[in-house]
């Protein structure tokens, strides 16, 4: 059974088996918490550890061997959709590459993440920020555009939910941003430039560390990139945006998973989300698994992609 279908617990005595085929011996910390209620605190402090490598099963859950989990007592219900939305993501540590790299979008009905004039504060709800949030302490490196960071001047912290800030990232092919960013200046987290090879040679804004990574088109090769985050230990990718910078990792073919949430919003104009080189038949069009979850009035499409 895969790691991201949600399976109902089973009805019966202490022992709660859930989204697994496989039975694992019990650890002591576990059996020592049979039949103690799993809290959603619980379930997130399992998941930021399971992101970096670690299982702590005094927190009444653990692994199966197939990225399943169980747990020996009940399990709230915003326990549960935790699990069920994030295990997928912690689980799955770069298996197929160097790094284990998901995007994220937020869109209205009509495709568009801002205004043509660049105005995005908020497309999408409450709900889906604190996912934002949530995303930004599962994952090593959070990354970003020039566009971005020049139009909406994001810290990229978290600050919503308990977990620790990644190393902001921003890709600036050209050096054209500024010093006086926030990213650069407030010393909230670990930043780093991503700009063209030839550029690499001058000062970060700010001070931060420089990466010289070779163009491609008006771009840059986003797999050199990752291979060069993977060297300092950055192996887990968000890129939060924008919608230039996802569509070039995704044209790249470097995304492990696409997140798009759509708002309940028509534009009508402005930014697009998601933009490709044109195709001449639906044959050619991207076509991943996807899972559908609820947030507030948002629903976000939770794209998956590879074998």
């Amino acid at each position: 059974m895969a790691a991201t279908e949600r399976v109902p617990p089973h009805a019966g005595p202490a022992r709660t088996l859930l989204s697994g085929q496989k039975r694992v011996v019990s650890h002591p910390a576990l059996r020592a918490r049979a039949g103690a209620v799993v809290t959603a605190a619980d379930a997130w402090d399992w998941l930021l550890a399971l992101a970096r490598g670690v299982q702590r099963p005094a927190s009444g859950l653990a692994l199966d061997a197939a990225h399943g989990w169980r747990a020996e007592g009940p399990v709230e219900p915003d326990a549960l959709a935790l699990l069920d939305l994030y295990l997928p993501l912690c689980a799955l540590r770069g298996q197929r590459r160097s790094a284990y790299v998901i995007a994220h979008l937020g869109q209205s009905l009509d495709g568009r993440i801002a205004t043509a004039g660049g105005a995005s504060h908020y497309v999408t709800g409450p709900d889906n920020i604190r996912h934002l949030h949530r995303l930004r302490a599962l994952f090593d490196a959070v990354v970003v555009g020039a566009g971005t960071v020049a139009l909406d001047d994001p810290r990229l912290t978290v600050r919503e939910v308990a977990g620790p800030n990644p190393v902001r990232v921003v890709i600036d092919a050209r050096r054209r941003l500024d010093a006086a960013r926030r990213v650069f200046t407030d010393g909230a987290a670990p930043s780093l430039l991503a700009c063209a090879s030839p550029l690499a040679g001058q000062a970060g804004p700010g001070g931060v560390g420089v990466i010289g990574v070779p163009p491609l088109g008006d771009g840059l090769c986003m797999r050199s990139l990752l291979q060069a985050l993977a060297a300092r230990g950055l192996k887990r990718v968000f890129v939060e945006g924008g919608g230039v910078t996802v569509s070039r990792f995704l044209e790249q073919g470097t995304l492990d998973r696409l997140q798009i949430a759509v708002a309940p919003m028509i534009i009508g104009s402005g930014r697009p989300a998601v933009t490709l080189p044109p195709i001449e038949r639906l044959e050619l069009s991207v076509r991943p698994r996807v899972r559908h979850v609820a947030m507030g009035a948002d629903i976000l499409f939770d794209c998956e992609f590879g074998g």
